[in-house]
């Protein structure tokens, strides 16, 4: 193996791996030096994208030089296929950021009706959104092996039972498997309000916009009407969310 198609092969070769470490450590590092993750949250996907197209650019230059200088030989294309193959790996930050885009316009929706759901909880009881129209619910999209939503449950909990004479219910949503979440609330954390588990009811119904989540944890925030209001970052303090909340439940109900 000459040092050309040499060179090509290993730059090639280890393009992936490269371009994954480069990636996950640009977010990292861009996070930590982030003063609002929440709002730059596409600068950074999108300095994640252009870092990770840089391993697989310079293997891909490699091949080109040693391609000119007297061919590549089976190893030099082996690289340089796996770099273009690499290439592919754009493609995690680039959905994220349209994932993280369609959730943060779902999450600032406001004045519009919420769509309604139909869901069993861990405990086999049938939820209906429409049924609580009169009260202010918050709906709270989490995971197990989420820390901030950890954090903010025993918050969601004790503002559900402090504001359950005005009005005011919580719901949890994971799209985890109910046996998951069956453990982890035996075992890790428990709280009083309903934990849903869309699909586990055969006639469910939960609509994208509490399906369609990056970055947890996220709330919806529903009035005595029906309608979303945007609910402060999980970024700021529970007792930011606990005004909002609060303004909320003063809001008057239409009649009906």
């Amino acid at each position: 193996m000459t040092s050309a198609p040499r060179s090509a092969f290993w730059a090639g070769v280890l393009s992936p791996l490269v371009s994954a470490l480069l990636g996950a450590g640009t977010y990292v590092g861009l996070t930590r030096l982030s003063s609002n993750p929440d709002a730059d949250y596409l600068f950074r996907l999108g300095a994640v994208a252009l870092v990770m197209l840089l391993p697989p650019a310079f293997a891909l230059r490699r091949a080109w030089r040693g391609y000119r200088s007297g061919g590549l030989g089976w190893t030099g294309w082996t690289g340089a296929s796996v770099a273009i193959l690499s290439l592919g790996l754009v493609t995690v930050p680039v959905g994220g950021a349209v994932r993280r885009a369609r959730q943060a316009a779902n999450l600032a929706l406001s004045g519009v009706a919420a769509p309604d759901f139909v869901a069993q909880d861990l405990d086999g009881r049938i939820h209906r959104l429409s049924d609580y129209r009169g009260s202010v619910v918050l709906v709270n999209i989490w995971a197990t092996w989420c820390p901030p939503c950890r954090a903010e449950m025993p918050e969601l909990d004790r503002l559900a039972r402090e504001r359950a004479d005005d009005g005011f219910l919580v719901y949890g949503i994971s799209t985890e498997d109910e046996v998951i979440q069956q453990d982890f609330r035996s075992d890790v954390l428990s709280v009083d309000y309903p934990l849903l588990v869309p699909g586990a009811l055969e006639n469910g119904v939960m609509p994208n916009i509490f399906m369609e989540t990056a970055r947890y944890p996220a709330n919806f925030l529903i009035d005595r009407n029906g309608l979303l209001h945007p609910a402060p970052s999980t970024d700021q303090p529970f007792e930011v969310l606990e005004a909002e909340v609060d303004r909320v439940l003063s809001l008057p109900a239409e009649s009906p």
